[in-house]
C-alpha cells in the first residue's frame, strides 16, 4: 500500500513516537478490507512502538482504531482507507497517539480537555478533497484529547450506502451524536466555538487587548500573505487578521501557471505561504472576520476593525486584502439545494456524484478545469456558458473537446434548478438566441460563474467601491482613505491570479511603509499606547 517515498517519510515520522500505539481493525472478506490488512501491517513493521490487531468487532468493515496503548479511552476510528489528502491525517493520528506534542495553541488544547459531556462524532469524507483534512484532523486532537469525545472518521466512498442514507451530497459532513452538526470545512476553533459558548468571548477579550499595530493586514490569502512578508520586512510591527488564512487557495487544486512553480496545489501552496509568514515576527490571528471598518479621525491616526466575534483591532496603518468568494447564480432553487446537489467545490465533492449526470456552469477557466476533472468522475457532464462562445484557455478547450462524455452547451442561461425529496433532479435551461427552454435531468449542478469581492463590510466605511463593490485603488495601491490601502481580488486592479494578487500585496506593502515613514503620528496613538 505505501510506495518507497511514503515508506520513508512514515518511518522519519514515526521515530517522534514516545509511548506504544495500537491499531486495531475490524475487517471483512471484501477487497478494501484486505488493503487496509496491508496497509496496518506495513505500518506497524517501520516501528517497535506500533503493534497492529486484527480482532475488532467494529460493524463498519473495513475501519480501524487508533489509540495510545496505556489509555485505551481515548481513540479514533478510521472507516476505509484515509489515503489521498488524509494520508497526512493518518500520521498526524499515529504522531499523536503516540505522545508527540501536537503543534497546536496551547489554550486549544486546554479547551478540549475541558469540554463537558459526550460527543460522538461521526465525519465523511472523500479521499479527493483538499477541505476534509482540516476537520479530520481536529476531531482527530480533541478525540485523543479527551475520553469523552470520540470521532469516526468515514471514507464516503468505502460506505456509498451510508452516504446515501444520509443525503450527503457535499463533503466534509459532520455529524455529532447522531444529528447534522456542520457541513463543510471547519478548524478546530470553530468547533470548539460551537460546543463551548463562552470561548468566543474569550478570543474577542484577548484580540481587544492587542497593542495597536504599525501595519494591520485584513486578508491572509497570497495578497495579504505578501503585504505582511513585505512590511515586517521593513521591521514594522505587523498583524494580519484572517477569517480563513489561505482564502481561495484552499478551493484552488491545481496550479500551473505560477512562474518559477510548474505544479502545485492550492492547500500546499497556503501551507506555504503560512510558513513563509511564520519566518517573521507577525502576529498571525485566524479565524478573525472583520465586520466594521472605522477610519482614523484624522490623518496619522489610528483605524480600528471590528471582528465578528466582538473584539476590535486598531493600526496606523491598513491593508485590505479580503478576497473574493464563488459567485451564486441567483435562481430559484439554487439555495434550497446547496449541499443537496448544488456544489461549488469540484474536488470535494465530485467523488459523490460517480457514475451521475451533473453539470457544470461557467465557461472560463475554472468552469472547464472542474468539467474536465469530474468528467473522469462522473456519467456525463453537460458545460453551460451564458456567453456565445467558452472563455477558457484554448489548451483547456481542446481538452474537454476530447471527453465523449462532455456536452457542451453556449448561450445557455439557467433558469431554475429543480429537485424532489430535498435533493436535485435537474435543471431548466434557455437558449438566449431562440429563447426555446429545455429541462436537463441530472443529480448535480457545479457552480463556476465567477467572483464576487469581500466588501459588503466596508459598505458605510466612506471608503470608496467600484458599482461591482471592488475597492478602488491607485498606480500605487491607495485607497480614498489615507492610510489605508487595498490589495488583490477584492479590489479594481483587473485579472484576478494568484501571481498577481502577490504583486499587488506587495506593492499594497511597500506603499504602507511609505506612508508610515513619511506620516507623523496623530496624538490619538500616544493615548492609546
Amino acid at each position: 500500500m505505501l510506495d518507497a517515498t511514503m515508506t520513508q517519510q512514515l518511518t522519519t515520522y514515526l521515530a517522534n513516537l514516545r509511548e506504544p500505539v495500537e491499531l486495531v481493525a475490524s475487517l471483512g472478506e471484501d477487497a478494501k478490507s484486505g488493503q487496509t490488512r496491508e496497509l496496518l501491517e506495513e505500518i506497524a513493521a517501520l516501528h517497535d512502538f506500533v503493534s497492529a490487531s486484527f480482532d475488532g468487532t467494529d460493524a463498519r468493515k473495513p475501519s480501524f482504531v487508533i489509540r495510545r496503548a496505556s489509555d485505551a479511552e481515548k481513540w479514533v476510528r478510521f472507516a476505509g482507507l484515509p489515503m489521498g489528502h488524509e494520508f497526512t491525517s493518518l500520521v498526524l493520528a499515529l504522531l499523536w497517539a503516540g505522545g508527540h506534542p501536537p503543534k497546536v495553541d496551547a489554550d486549544l488544547i486546554e479547551q478540549v480537555r475541558g469540554l463537558e459531556g459526550d460527543f460522538n462524532f461521526e465525519m465523511y469524507f472523500s479521499l479527493s478533497c483538499h477541505n476534509c483534512p482540516d476537520v479530520v484532523q481536529a476531531l482527530t486532537l480533541m478525540a485523543l484529547e479527551n475520553p469523552r469525545i470520540t470521532a469516526t472518521l468515514i471514507e464516503g466512498g468505502t460506505f456509498q450506502d451510508e452516504v446515501d442514507a444520509r443525503e450527503i451530497m457535499a463533503v466534509p459532513a459532520t455529524f455529532l451524536n447522531g444529528e447534522p452538526f456542520y457541513n463543510g470545512k471547519m478548524e478546530l476553533a470553530e468547533i470548539l466555538a460551537r460546543l463551548d459558548t463562552g470561548s468566543e468571548e474569550k478570543v474577542a477579550e484577548k484580540l481587544s487587548a492587542r497593542e495597536p499595530f504599525e501595519v494591520l493586514v485584513i486578508g491572509g490569502g497570497p495578497a495579504g500573505a505578501a503585504s505582511a512578508i513585505y512590511t515586517a520586512r521593513k521591521g514594522f510591527r505587523t498583524g494580519v487578521a484572517a477569517e480563513r488564512f489561505g482564502g481561495q487557495l484552499h478551493d484552488t487544486l491545481g496550479i500551473e501557471n505560477l512562474p518559477g512553480t510548474p505544479y502545485t496545489e492550492g492547500p500546499k501552496l497556503a501551507a506555504e505561504l503560512k510558513r513563509h509568514v511564520g519566518e517573521y515576527e507577525i502576529d498571525l490571528m485566524d479565524l478573525a472576520r472583520a465586520v466594521k471598518l472605522v477610519p482614523a479621525a484624522k490623518e496619522g491616526g489610528l483605524h480600528t476593525v471590528e471582528l465578528g466575534n466582538g473584539g476590535s483591532l486598531k493600526a496606523r496603518s491598513l491593508i485590505l486584502a479580503t478576497g473574493a468568494r464563488w459567485r451564486n447564480l441567483g435562481v430559484p432553487g439554487e439555495a434550497e439545494y446547496r449541499n443537496k446537489g448544488v456544489a461549488y467545490c469540484p474536488h470535494c465533492d465530485g467523488p459523490l456524484f460517480k457514475g451521475k449526470r451533473i453539470a457544470v456552469i461557467g465557461g472560463g477557466n475554472s468552469g472547464v478545469e472542474a468539467a474536465i476533472d469530474l468528467a473522469k468522475i462522473v456519467g456525463h457532464v453537460t458545460l453551460i456558458e451564458y456567453d456565445d462562445t467558452l472563455r477558457a484557455d484554448e489548451v483547456l478547450q481542446k481538452k474537454l473537446r476530447s471527453m465523449a462524455n462532455v456536452e457542451i452547451v453556449t448561450s445557455g442561461q439557467t433558469t431554475e434548478i429543480t429537485g424532489a425529496d430535498g435533493k436535485v433532479n435537474g435543471l431548466v435551461l434557455k437558449d438566449r438566441k431562440t429563447g426555446d427552454e429545455r429541462r436537463i435531468e441530472l443529480e448535480g449542478v457545479f457552480v463556476q460563474i465567477g467572483l464576487v469581492p469581500n466588501t459588503e463590510w466596508l459598505e458605510d466605511s466612506g471608503l470608496e467601491l467600484t458599482k461591482f463593490g471592488e475597492i478602488v485603488t491607485d498606480e500605487e495601491g491607495r485607497t480614498n482613505l489615507p492610510g489605508v490601502f487595498g490589495a488583490g481580488d477584492v479590489t479594481d486592479v483587473p485579472y484576478k491570479q494568484i501571481v498577481v494578487a502577490m504583486g499587488e500585496g506587495s506593492k499594497a506593502g511597500l506603499s504602507a511603509f511609505d506612508y508610515l515613514i513619511r506620516t507623523e503620528p496623530a496624538e490619538d496613538i500616544a493615548q492609546a499606547a
